[in-house]
């Protein structure tokens, strides 16, 4: 029942910027689609994202397997760009392996770039192993959410996007 409810509202909300706008570039459904084919499971929650002047739809995916999954889609072509393994604190032997960063230390450097107020953190396995800390800032800058990423290991951010909207579970 959730599953279909939160299917219902995204595709309302992705009707609702094509007829709002008469046109939509973007390509929802084929994203949601390639998103599911590369991590089937349940989605909990989708975000539409500004990074590096493109769009792009991240869709957190709750696993058949039971593990949760980031898998971003850039929203003009339909295809997966990324996929993340979302983990549930700094003590899974996955993130505790690379973190030489405290949670309180990558705080400081995101807030420190993008000052503002933490509302969201996620604990996550990179494609190519690496550990970071994701951080939703709603920012004191022109009340705009970013996306901050900071490298569990080197402490460096390592991605930095502009969330436009999000639908689903926090």
């Amino acid at each position: 029942m959730k599953k279909l409810l939160l299917t219902s509202i995204i595709l309302m909300a992705s009707s609702t910027v094509a007829i709002a706008d008469g046109h939509n570039p973007h390509q929802f459904e084929k994203c949601m689609k390639a998103a599911l084919n590369e991590r089937p499971g349940d989605i909990v929650k989708v975000e539409f994202k500004n990074e590096d002047g493109g769009h792009f739809y991240e869709f957190d995916i709750r696993g058949l397997d039971g593990s949760d999954w980031d898998v971003e889609c850039n929203a003009h072509r339909g295809l997966v760009s990324e996929v993340e393994r979302e983990v549930d604190s700094v003590k899974h032997p996955l993130f505790k392996a690379k973190m030489k960063i405290t949670e309180s230390e990558a705080r400081k450097i995101a807030l420190a770039i993008y000052p503002g107020e933490i509302i969201e953190v996620e604990y996550e396995i990179e494609a190519n192993g690496a550990a970071s800390y994701e951080f939703d800032i709603a920012t004191k800058i022109a009340n705009q959410e970013m996306k901050v990423e900071v490298d569990a290991t080197t402490g460096e951010i390592v991605e930095a996007n502009r969330e436009l909207w999000q639908i689903g579970l926090e």
